[in-house]
């Protein structure tokens, strides 16, 4: 078997015959399934369509496997179309991250569109509603628009302007198309019913004057459209059949159909001719929305507005900080994809919102690199042993496996020498009740090594420096002495032999379980950040630990899981971070 370390098997895009697919259950799949034997669809079409205004996080794993894994089990094509419809907010660096974490999660879209794609037809539209008499244009500022909305029990009032005629809606749209107005001055609103119990069809505004350039179309528009108008008439655009998207939209449902049947995209070619002008498809389709629960962790926060006032205040070192929920982070700290789909699937889909326990997440990432990653030796807060035994030059390999419960994974040897690193709290002077390691006088057995008694102890002050003692020669693995009852094992690396690596010890980014809950507390989320979610030391690893590639996993045998830093780690200045702990030992932390 090969000597080599044994990286982490590079995690495949999954297939149309994964067997998961055959075996998952939920209510959207089970609509979808009727949809498909009803022949209401010939083919299925969904897309994963995030704003470019911030990084992905954890939550938008969960819609990325829902909307890419529909379109894979049904046989049909996810779009990933970026939402980029309010310019001050979005970024190219946001469209790169969003494309490279959809790939590194193992997906793969059909089509790469973006919302910009579609403004002419969205304009278009707007205009014939404006002659169908479903919306107009309005005057009103933002604070007299709240004003007359009303209130959830209180009926909202028409605008004064909602009466003007086609022809003035029509040559005002079109003079605010043409960059004629000031930012604010007039939006054009849909026409539905200020009376309305849903809040959302209180003629909601379908334009906004923005004179702010766009990151595709430059300087071309003076005017966005709003989510809502734009979401549904790209989907509709784009032949989409199931528009999947979290609870919170809920209540605009109403208004997306709305937006879809007034403007009947499959009756109003003329609206789609600048697509077909551009040589992009048009597959206009009624789609359905379906809602589902967010996904909630507790001792995180997930909104892109909070994520981004840490990352401006300096609270973490960026977007891809290992702390933060971002999927830049949490791959840089180690989490693998197969790790968040496997999550995924164990959380499930549901129609309730609820905050989970972040076990779940940490657990699949343990379940996860307790079958694929390679073991290895590291010692991250190192005491010096001295073998007296062995002669002072002594070295020779040692053989171990790469992983115990995988032979394929092969063999490596690890130098071994009469000078060693072991873990400081494997060593008590005074040992607390229960203690099964070393301690002066007594017997622990070297990993791999054989057992090893424990003569003498050296202190500078209070502080012991090096411990000293015998290995007896009759206790390694397949000889005679090595069944002697043990109590204890410790794991080492030889001093002459380990490299010294920077270890960064990452724990949860804040300490209580809901940061967000500042209800009479006075507090915000930032005052409940952890001042430990993040210790530096140096350590010492075995040399096939230090020349890993960036992002392989290890477990660190006794300590925990860990990842090579994908920026930082280097063969001759490893750096690793902690990924996860063997064990859940938060709770007896805090």
């Amino acid at each position: 078997m090969s000597a080599t370390p044994h990286a982490n098997a590079p995690t495949a895009a999954p297939t149309a015959d994964d067997s998961l697919a055959t075996t998952k259950q939920d209510f959207i799949r089970q609509i979808v399934r009727e949809d498909v034997a009803s022949g209401k669809h010939q083919a299925i079409k969904t897309r994963f369509p995030p704003e470019p205004n911030g990084y992905l996080h954890i939550g938008h794993a969960k819609a990325i496997c829902l909307d890419f894994g529909i379109a894979r089990e049904f046989g049909g094509e996810c779009n990933l179309r970026l939402d980029d419809t309010n310019p001050v907010k979005e970024d190219p660096e946001y469209v790169r991250a969003i494309q490279e974490d959809v790939r590194w999660l193992g997906f793969e879209w059909h089509d790469l569109r973006h919302a910009s794609d579609y403004f002419e037809v969205i304009y278009r539209a707007a205009e014939k509603l404006v002659r169908q008499g479903d919306a107009f244009v309005c005057d009103l500022s933002a604070d007299e628009v709240r004003a007359y909305r009303g209130t959830l029990t209180e009926p909202g009032r028409n605008s004064p302007f909602r009466d003007r005629s086609v022809d003035e809606n029509l040559d005002l749209l079109r003079r605010m198309r043409a960059g004629e107005f000031p930012d604010g001055a007039r939006t054009l609103r849909a026409k539905i019913d200020m009376a309305a119990g849903n809040m959302n069809l209180r003629d909601p505004a379908l334009y906004r004057i923005k004179h702010v350039e766009h990151q595709n179309t430059g300087m071309d528009w003076p005017i966005y459209p709003m989510y809502d108008f734009a979401h549904s008439l790209s989907d509709a655009v784009e032949g989409i059949t199931h528009s999947l998207c979290t609870l919170e939209f809920e209540d605009h449902r109403p208004l997306y159909d709305w937006c879809v049947d007034k403007v009947d995209l499959a009756n109003s070619k003329d609206l789609v001719q600048p697509l077909l002008d551009k040589g992009l498809p048009f597959e206009a389709s009624k789609p359905r929305q379906i809602e589902f629960s967010r996904l909630n962790f507790n001792y995180l926060v997930m909104s892109k507005r909070k994520l981004m006032a840490l990352v401006q205040a300096g609270l973490v070192d960026g977007w891809d900080d290992p702390r933060m929920p971002t999927l830049q982070g949490i791959r840089r700290r180690g989490y693998t994809p197969s790790a968040l789909r496997l999550m995924v699937d164990r959380v499930g889909i549901s129609k309730q919102n609820s905050l989970l326990d972040i076990s779940i997440l940490e657990g699949a990432l343990r379940d996860d690199l307790d079958a694929s990653a390679s073991r290895r030796m590291a010692v991250i807060d190192p005491l010096k042993l001295v073998i007296t035994n062995l002669d002072a030059g002594h070295e020779e390999s040692l053989t171990f496996p790469n992983h115990p419960k995988d032979e394929s994974a092969g063999v490596r040897t690890m130098p071994f020498s009469n000078e060693l690193w072991i873990e400081r709290e494997d060593f008590e002077e005074v040992p607390p009740k229960g203690f099964k390691r070393l301690i002066p006088g007594g017997e622990v057995r070297l990993r791999g090594a054989g057992i090893f008694r424990c003569d003498e102890v050296i202190k500078d002050g209070d502080k012991v420096v090096e411990i000293r003692g015998v290995l007896d020669p009759e206790s390694r693995p397949g000889m005679a002495g090595a069944d002697r009852k043990i109590k204890g094992t410790i794991h080492w690396v030889s001093a002459r032999h380990a490299l010294a690596a920077e270890i960064r010890l990452y724990d949860r980014l804040f300490n209580v379980a809901d940061p967000d809950d500042d209800e009479g507390t006075g507090k915000t989320y930032t005052d409940h950040l952890n001042p430990d979610s993040r210790r530096t030391v140096t350590g010492y690893v075995e040399p096939a630990a230090a020349v890993a590639s960036p992002e392989q996993s290890f477990q660190f045998e006794r300590i925990g899981y860990f990842v090579a830093d994908r920026h930082d780690h280097r063969s001759d200045a490893p750096v690793f971070n902690r990924s996860v702990t063997l064990r859940d030992t938060w709770t007896t932390k805090s």
